[in-house]
């Protein structure tokens, strides 16, 4: 018999010993030094407790290896999106699917760190057909999205012996996105929306077929159909209602990792990175079709399209830039020139906010040409490090010329005072001069 065949044929005899638990290792150790005894010392009597005591952990792993248990789980996390330091509820519900009666049960569910401790449940046993729903929360301090899950059982014999694990491979994912802060109420030059089908300007670019109408929705007023149309087309037909233009935001984000300081959740770039997201969601809230940018290129990836309908401008947006910041990292020093890039294309005309890191006389030499007739541009700089913490000797910039270079072109600048809160910054937005006439398109 050849070397490898010999190491196959071990293998698999040495398998099914994996089953047994330290119990049934120790019980098997036991019987079989029983039997070794017995027979040096020729003692019927030790020979028989013995072979007991070896056979019952090896009839044990038998009996519970031939068992047809047939179990069936699934897993419900709500919500699917939380913020950082929010709680997540997970209910695992695992079945019987079998006609026996599976013993005790033990279920691990997976989780990644950052979301705690692996949750372990031990389940009496199930009845044929019958249902147990366990429930534990999850909690995580950082942002990202976490796979939950998959979940593992493990089944066990009355007596503790062996153990038979089956694992199951579907997974949840759960969003944790960053601290979302409650802005008060700002000037903002351009606060006007609407909540019709279509604006003015695209109404006078078409004909009648082509841009006043669109396919009926369910809810629709019968009285509203367009027969003209319906019968060039085909389908059901009805006609726009016109509203006045809407407001719209381009937000941006410097990622650049050398702009920021400290590291972990108190770091400057995560400062960034809520100012975005609760910037976000107060302009969603006022009416504006939100729209976020970064150094990638491509602003599809990290948000939606302009959002015309006031459902989606509140659902479909703010979660499509909440969902793209729970994942984005800092990256080199060429981001901020990608992102002016992609932000000159989305922003014509409306409100520019970009949130910055350390920023100079170049940087706002770039920054400046994203102000344009129609457009308000809006620049929050994220706060220096504190020289309380600095080593001795160290110099910051505190990019006062930079500043100067935005406000003459047109910028409305607030930097971020070290120790002082997102909503107080935002308080001041507007205090020190009007932002430009814009925001409408």
């Amino acid at each position: 018999m050849s070397r490898r065949r010999r190491r196959e044929l071990t293998q698999r005899l040495a398998a099914p010993l994996q089953r047994l638990t330290a119990r049934g290792r120790g019980l098997l150790s036991a019987g079989l030094a029983a039997t070794g005894c017995a027979l040096l010392l020729g003692q019927r009597d030790l020979l028989r407790i013995g072979v007991l005591l070896a056979l019952v952990p090896l009839i044990t792993i038998v009996v519970l290896g031939r068992s047809r248990y047939r179990l069936a789980c699934s897993r419900t996390v709500t919500p699917v999106r939380v913020s950082v330091g929010e709680t997540a509820k997970v209910v695992l519900e695992v079945s019987n699917a079998s006609t026996s009666r599976c013993g005790l049960v033990l279920a691990e569910e997976q989780v990644p760190f950052g979301l705690g401790a692996r949750p372990r449940f031990v389940l009496p046993g199930l009845e044929p057909g019958e249902r147990r729903a366990i429930s534990y929360p999850v909690r995580s301090d950082l942002r990202g999205r976490f796979a939950v899950g998959p979940l593992s059982l493990t089944l066990t014999d009355p007596f503790g012996m062996a153990e038979h694990r089956r694992s199951f491979t579907s997974r949840d994912v759960l969003v944790v996105t960053p601290p979302v802060v409650a802005l008060p109420p700002v000037s903002l030059t351009g606060d006007w929306t609407g909540s019709g089908d279509t604006r003015p300007r695209a109404l006078s670019g078409g004909g009648e077929d082509d841009v006043t109408t669109r396919e009926y929705r369910q809810g629709d007023d019968l009285r509203r159909v367009h027969w003209r149309s319906t019968a060039r087309r085909g389908e059901l037909m009805v006609r726009r209602e016109e509203q006045p233009w809407q407001s719209r935001a381009t937000l941006v984000l410097d990622r650049r990792r050398a702009a920021y300081h400290g590291q972990g959740a108190t770091s400057s770039f995560e400062w960034a990175v809520s100012a975005v997201a609760s910037v976000a969601a107060h302009l969603v809230e006022r009416g504006y079709a939100v729209r976020l940018v970064d150094g990638s290129g491509d602003i599809q990836h990290a948000a939606t399209p302009w959002a015309h309908d006031a459902h989606d401008r509140g659902d479909v947006a703010a979660s499509a830039v909440l969902d793209a910041l729970a994942t984005v990292e800092p990256a080199g020093s060429l981001e901020l020139q990608r992102a002016i890039r992609a932000a000159s294309h989305a922003a014509t005309g409306g409100l520019v906010v970009a949130v910055l890191g350390r920023i100079d006389e170049s940087d706002a030499t770039l920054l400046a040409p994203l102000n344009q007739p129609g457009t308000s541009c809006l620049a929050l700089l994220a706060p220096p490090p504190d020289p309380r913490w600095s080593p001795p000797g160290t110099a910051h910039s505190t990019g006062d010329a930079a500043a100067a270079r935005l406000r003459a072109a047109g910028w409305d600048v607030v930097p971020c005072a070290p120790g002082e809160t997102l909503d107080t910054t935002w308080a001041r937005v507007g205090a020190g001069r009007t932002l430009t006439t814009g925001g409408r398109r």
